[in-house]
Order: structure tokens, then C-alpha cells, then sequence
């Protein structure tokens, strides 16, 4: 048999610090892998995959050594915890993921709140309409980065995606994944965070519990975010769409902007200031957040919401 036909597993030591406290040693494990040359960093990629780790800070291996043998098939603990067997007989149900919009809210420090009031009150129209009939028209003045909104490309670049441009489909019907991190120590989350999740083609969510602040002076500053390594990753495994519970993907005090540069450079659309995302499965569930089709606008509040089968 050709030997670039073979199977290959790595027999190796671990030791897996996570990011809540606590830790794990492996010895002797045994893990399929593609090829014999596999880095260490790969391979410890491929190990927090494969067990279902979460909240994983560091991982070091040792004492490796290639075996040319069958693989087992092991299965990502991640996805046994999220499969869900197709969608069944019952009602669907929703769940509501965006925050109310109200008059002078503060969605973020420093930008000013909604206006909302009458372009034309029930009162004045009803010198335009037959006894007994009249309408309200309202008015609202906002900034775009109002309550839950979404960013396109454009919010980033000139040349980027605006509104306008965003097909339904990144929008819409998206299966999606929640990345659970309460407890996480740090601000800061990092790949290794997102390891144990299949996120190709998925709508991303990542639920740090910030959204309990919200209305409060607490929500604007010392947020979770996402790292640069972390945007990378997702840009490298083909997420759709990334959403946060969270003030910014980004740390505010990095004037850089890495997440949203790389995100929204690969054409990833951006979700910002979810909430109840504690109300959802792992996985099983379709998200849709979609903003009006505006031209030359780059973010917007959306409606954003999930849906899953009754009994989840």
C-alpha cells in the first residue's frame, strides 16, 4: 500500500490548562490524525476538537510518537452534546434576541440615543381622514449603531458591502452554534475558546453572559471580546456570521480593530449586542438578523431572532 494512503494516529502526552481554573493530563492518548508530520499546535487543535474541551487556555503535548494505524472514527464530544436528530413533528418557537429600542437609550458610550416622537400624531391626522379614522406616523433620529445591530463590510471598508448589497442568505436561515464562555477569566477570548466547535457555515453566536448589564453603566467598559487570533480562526473555518452578547467584538481600547478588520474583510457580517442567547441549545436552532436594504450604510439595528423546534 502506498504509505500516503495510510492511516496514521499520534500516541502522545498532554497537559490542558482551561481558562476557569483547573486542569487535565493525558497519558499515552491515542488521537487519529491526517498526517504523521502534524504540528503540535495542530494536533492540540485537533485534540481539544475531538474531546468536546471548552473554555481551554493552554495545551501542551509531549513524549509524541507516530503509529501507522486504523483510525477509530472518534467523534467530536462537541457534536454528540449538540446533534439533534433533524427537526422534529412538533411546533417550532422563537426567541427573541434583540434589545428593545426606546427613546434616548445609551447603546454605547459616547453616541447619543434614539429620538423617537410623531412625524404626524392621531390627533392632527384626524382633519385628513372621515370621522372616526386616524393613523399615527412616527419619526425616529438614530445613529445606525442603535440597540442590536449588524455591521457590513462597509462599516470597515470603503469599497466593503454595504446594507444594500448583503445577500438574504448570509442573513437568513442560518444554522447556528452557541460558544458559551460565562466563567471565562479574562476579557480577552481566544481561539483556543472556539476550538471544540464546527463553525463552517454557521452563524456564530458567543454567549458571554454581558448582556445582564445592559441599561446599566457596568455595560460600557470592561467587556469580552474576541481576540485577532480568534477572528482569524473563524475567517480560516468559513463561519457565515459571528454574533456577541457584548458591547464590541473587539476590545474598545485597540484602536485597531482586528476582529472587525478580519471578519468583515472575509465578508463575514458582524452581530452586536445580543441578548438571551442563554435561552438557546447548543446547537439546533436557525438565526435571521436582517437590516433594511440601505445604500451607503454600513450598520443598522436588525430584529434578530432564532428558531428551533418546540422541545428544545
Amino acid at each position: 500500500m502506498d504509505e500516503s494512503a495510510e492511516q496514521w494516529r499520534i500516541r502522545f502526552d498532554a497537559e490542558v490548562t482551561f481558562s476557569n481554573e483547573g486542569g487535565l493530563q493525558t497519558r499515552g492518548f491515542l488521537l487519529d490524525v491526517p498526517a504523521p508530520d502534524i504540528d503540535d499546535r495542530e494536533l492540540a487543535d485537533l485534540f481539544v476538537r475531538e474531546l468536546g474541551l471548552l473554555m481551554v487556555a493552554e495545551v501542551r503535548i509531549s513524549g509524541r510518537e507516530a503509529v501507522r494505524q486504523a483510525h477509530r472514527g472518534l467523534r467530536s464530544a462537541a457534536d454528540a452534546r449538540g446533534a439533534t436528530g433533524g427537526r422534529g413533528a412538533g411546533d417550532r418557537r422563537f426567541v427573541e434576541l434583540s434589545h428593545t429600542v426606546r427613546h434616548g437609550m445609551t447603546t454605547y458610550p459616547g453616541l447619543p440615543g434614539p429620538e423617537i416622537g410623531d412625524h404626524l400624531s392621531r390627533r392632527a391626522s384626524r382633519d385628513h381622514y372621515a370621522p372616526g379614522t386616524e393613523f399615527a406616523i412616527g419619526r425616529i433620529t438614530m445613529v445606525s449603531n442603535t440597540g442590536t445591530y449588524l455591521d457590513s463590510p462597509f462599516h470597515r471598508f470603503p469599497d466593503g458591502t454595504d446594507l444594500a448589497g448583503l445577500p438574504l442568505e448570509k442573513l437568513t436561515d442560518l444554522d447556528g452554534v452557541v460558544v458559551r464562555v460565562l466563567g471565562h477569566e479574562g476579557r480577552a477570548l481566544d481561539r483556543e475558546t472556539l476550538l471544540p466547535y464546527d463553525v463552517a457555515g454557521r452563524a456564530v453566536l458567543v454567549h458571554t453572559g454581558w448582556a445582564r448589564h445592559w441599561g446599566a453603566e457596568e455595560y460600557g467598559s470592561g467587556h469580552p471580546f474576541l481576540t485577532a487570533a480568534a477572528a482569524d480562526w473563524l475567517v480560516e473555518q468559513g463561519a457565515a456570521l459571528v454574533g456577541i452578547d457584548s458591547l464590541n467584538i473587539d476590545d474598545t481600547d485597540d484602536g485597531a480593530r482586528p476582529a472587525h478588520t478580519a471578519l468583515l474583510a472575509a465578508g463575514i457580517p458582524i452581530v452586536e449586542h445580543l441578548r438571551g442567547l442563554e435561552h438557546l441549545p447548543p446547537r439546533g436552532f436557525r438565526f435571521h438578523a436582517v437590516p433594511p436594504p440601505v445604500e451607503g450604510m454600513g450598520t443598522f439595528p436588525v430584529r434578530a431572532y432564532a428558531l428551533l423546534d418546540a422541545d428544545r
